[in-house]
């Protein structure tokens, strides 16, 4: 029975290694996509994709501390991408993000 508890483990952390490197390097392609991105819609997607592999990192980090601690981290970093994502969606739609009527 340890044997298979050894090979699960062992199992366990190659494939988070494996997850920790992926993530790794779409962090840094995203990160290429907001500084040289080609338009503002590109980089708006590309500041999204990043929150979203943030959540991730989070959630394997959870799966690697053996925690669930991080769940609150990653619904706080979902919530925040999101209406950072509904604010860069309307600048670049009307221009400002706060509209003030004065009328």
């Amino acid at each position: 029975m340890t044997d298979v508890l050894n090979m699960t483990e062992n199992i366990l952390s190659i494939a988070v290694t494996i997850s920790f490197a992926g993530i790794a390097i779409s962090l840094l392609l995203l990160l290429y996509q907001v500084i040289i991105g080609p338009t503002q819609p590109d980089r708006a997607v590309a500041l999204d994709a990043i929150g979203i592999n943030i959540m991730a990192l989070a959630g394997i980090m959870a799966i690697y501390l053996v925690t669930s601690k991080l769940n609150d981290v990653i619904l706080l970093v979902g919530i925040l991408a999101f209406l950072g994502t509904l604010s860069i969606a309307k600048y670049l739609e009307k221009g400002v993000i706060i509209d003030r009527d004065l009328n």
